[in-house]
């Protein structure tokens, strides 16, 4: 196997598909690069198919390497482990739009693994990894109707940028993935700020352009190498086989398509008309060795086969759907705020047969999630996280973890719901948001998106506007065409497409769409948007009946900023050596403190009293002590026949005499004072030397007859001090003193 490239300028980039280099086991493998990003795809099948199934075996999973970006991964464990959400979410980009271009009947179980092994600063590896796989099943011998491509699409200055760089993205108003073959869109994914339907559209047709370029690259790639492609073994049903089923079963799921409106009768009724056509099935098929093994699996292909046709037909032809409702319906709506006391903030959104019960939890900036992978260390004050359990289907299931398809709705509600958040000068919370999904019949996490809007204004956060969030469908047969809003589960099984579609009154916030067929045209893709809107309108106006506006306050349990500033120079002091003072006030009064580099401290307490206290021991930290201030102080030691050292601010200390604690005589300090007490004192003095002069009998009240002694004189007292003229006798004279002093000059000059 020869070394086999092919390249193009792709806005002004190198972009290269190569393969016969690597991983030559594989049925197909690309390494795809552009710029000094490269990832290696590589697709494998079994050799032997899994006739038991009747869905396609395949798995994806992408990779990143911290060594591709010259990193070494935190924590204790100095490798890559279970993938992170990024790798997870990149996964199923690459899944959903390939998934469903595996030619039909393919039951080999197959695995892509794509690998990022070098990562450069401009481009993000997810789309080129899309590319790689798809590339790579083209030349291998797995059955695929490709090529197809994705591109991700920014807009900065009313101008579409392809691939943009993650620097512009932070400018851009638009961060898009489309996905599509040369003649059709697959899949979409993404969020903008608020921009129009029009512009939505003007940005897909922007994308499929790009798209058919690099499906032209993966072309001439396949034209100088390829594998044989493998033969789809079909399964077909006999004639007799399907015919029986058929008659057997076609007026009662006729019946059950168009009287029965609620899933759980439908589960009933399905099963029924399943059993039945079972029963008659091993009454006329049970000697028979090749049929009977297959009852219940032929018996289940031609059920689903049939309810889809009678069910699209229903809606194409008498315009109702499954629930009975007009293809433009929303279900009835309902939701509450406040229900559960002890959480910040909480709201439960109700739509037709599914349900959302959403969380909102405040914390501080130590909340903040670390995220580390292939860029510098980040954090996000923001997460969303979504819940399925088994129940909400009215299963039994196993719970063992979050799951690809959890991760990614999560994900979508999030980027529907981040841009409207408050910035974090004005709010400076953590902010994590929970929906559990308690019941579940189509759309919940839009169901999420709209329950998260709701907490969050409960919890008093100001967010910009309200959220909503609607999942459209599509049933297209030839020339026929219907647009559904609001989708049920089984509308988005049995149906064409599920684009979900988030978004503020005043435009676009998020999407998500896969698309099931080929030859969607823009104009169908136009009518389902503006479909969307109207939907997503009314959803938003029976949320704000609701709730319309964020809380005056917060939660009493969330934690409470108080916010101060103090010099710059002063910052040291607060933290003091090592951490110590302020990790002193964090332990002492159950508060978190941060400080800016401006001087801007933040204190997060749910106790307003230890934030005031907090306030003050840090003011006191600051300030400098002043003549003729009154303190409140710390006795911190007595010294007897002295007086006691008194604390009057954080770290500051002074001497409070003996003769100025009261107007009585005290011969014993102890009498009076105690180490620990706390008193006020008056700072009389701050010596030339720095010292502080305080007294505690300044501020209480003379007893009667007292006298007030002359005023202190520093010279005066100093003369006394030294005795005078006989001091200076007594050491010997003045002149000989002055000889002395004399004697000294000269002493220093000769030094």
């Amino acid at each position: 196997m020869s070394k086999v490239s092919v390249s193009l300028d792709f806005h002004g980039k190198e972009y290269t598909l190569e393969t016969g280099r690597f991983a030559k086991f594989s049925n197909g493998a690309v390494m795809v690069s552009c710029g000094d990003t490269y990832v290696l795809v590589t697709v494998v099948a079994a050799d032997t198919p899994k006739l038991d199934i009747d869905f396609l075996p395949l798995q994806v999973e992408y990779r990143e390497k911290t060594s591709a970006a010259g990193k070494i991964p935190g924590g204790y464990i100095k490798r890559e482990g279970r993938p992170s959400e990024k790798e997870i979410l990149t996964s199923r980009l690459i899944d959903r739009p390939i998934r469903p271009m595996i030619t039909k009947g393919w039951n080999y179980e197959t695995q892509i693994i794509a690998s990022v092994y070098s990562a450069d600063s401009d481009n993000d590896p997810d789309t080129l990894a899309a590319v790689g796989a798809s590339a790579a099943l083209l030349i291998s011998s797995i059955p695929f109707n490709g090529p197809l491509s994705e591109v991700r699409v920014g807009m900065i200055d009313g101008e579409f940028i392809s691939n943009p760089s993650y620097d512009q993205l932070k400018e851009s108003v638009l961060d898009i993935i489309v996905a599509g073959t040369d003649n059709a869109i697959l899949m979409v994914e993404g969020e903008s700020k608020e921009i129009s339907e029009e512009l939505f559209v003007q940005a897909l047709e922007y994308a499929h352009k790009e798209i058919k370029v690099l499906n032209g690259l993966q072309n001439q790639l396949l034209a100088q190498y390829s594998n044989e492609k493998r033969e789809v073994l079909v399964n077909e049903i006999p004639d007799e086989v399907y015919d029986l089923i058929v008659n057997e079963i076609e007026d009662d799921l006729n019946t059950y398509v168009h009287k029965i409106t609620t899933k759980s009768e439908r589960q009933e009724q399905r099963r029924a008309i399943f059993d039945k056509a079972v029963l008659k099935m091993t009454e006329e098929f049970a000697e028979n060795e090749e049929i009977a093994p297959q009852i219940e699996k032929y018996t289940s292909k031609v059920v689903s086969e049939l309810e889809k046709r009678l069910m699209r037909l229903m809606i194409l032809d008498d315009k109702i759907r499954l629930d009975g409702r007009g293809t433009s319906d929303i279900r009835a709506i309902s939701g509450e705020v406040g229900l559960l006391p002890r959480t910040h903030g909480s709201a439960l959104f109700t739509r037709g047969e599914t349900q959302s019960l959403t969380s909102v939890t405040l914390g501080t900036n130590r909340d903040e999630q670390m995220i580390d992978g292939l860029l510098p260390l980040q954090s996000e004050r923001f997460m969303l996280h979504y819940n399925f359990p088994p129940f909400s289907t009215g299963e039994v299931g196993r719970m063992f973890g979050t799951s690809r398809r959890e991760v990614g709705h999560g994900n979508l509600a999030l980027r529907a719901l981040k841009g409207m958040l408050p910035d974090a000068a004005d709010f400076p919370y953590t902010m994590r948001v929970v929906s559990d999904i308690l019941e579940s019949n189509g759309s919940s996490s839009m169901a999420t998106v709209c329950a998260g809007s709701m907490a969050l204004f409960e919890a008093g956060v100001p967010m910009k506007k309200p959220v909503a969030g609607i999942a459209m469908g599509l049933i297209k047969e030839g020339d026929k065409v219907a647009v559904l809003s609001d989708i049920l589960g089984d509308e988005d099984f049995l149906g064409d497409m599920d684009f979900k579609v988030t978004g503020t009154e005043d435009g676009i916030t998020a999407c998500q769409m896969d698309i099931k067929i080929e030859g969607l045209s823009l104009e169908i893709m136009k009518t389902a948007l503006n479909q969307a809107k109207i939907g997503r309108l009314h959803i938003l106006n029976i949320m704000n009946q609701i709730i319309d506006t964020p809380k005056d306050d917060i939660s009493q349990y969330a934690p409470r900023y108080t916010s101060m500033t103090i010099p710059q120079d002063m910052i040291g002091a607060v933290i003091g050596t090592g951490g110590e003072t302020i990790r002193g006030l964090c332990k002492d009064y159950g508060v978190e403190i941060n400080i800016e580099d401006d001087g801007t401290v933040l204190i997060a307490s749910t106790s307003k009293e230890a934030s005031d206290q907090v306030v003050l021991v840090i003011e006191g930290l600051v300030s400098k002590p002043k003549e003729g201030e009154i303190y409140h102080a710390t006795v911190k030691e007595i010294r007897e026949g002295l007086g006691a050292f008194v604390e009057i601010l954080p770290k500051t200390q002074g001497l409070l005499h003996i003769s100025q604690i009261a107007y009585e005589k005290v011969e014993n300090v102890a009498d009076v004072l105690t180490v620990g007490d706390k008193i006020d004192v008056k700072l009389l003095e701050i010596t030339r030397d720095g010292k502080f002069r305080l007294s505690r009998k300044a501020l209480l009240t003379p007893p009667e007859g007292y006298v007030e002694p002359p005023p202190y004189n520093r010279d005066r007292d100093s003369r006394d001090s030294r005795g005078g003229d006989r001091g200076r006798d007594s050491r010997g004279g003045g002149d000989r003193g002055r000889d002395r002093d004399r004697g000294g000059d000269r002493d220093r000059n000769r030094r």
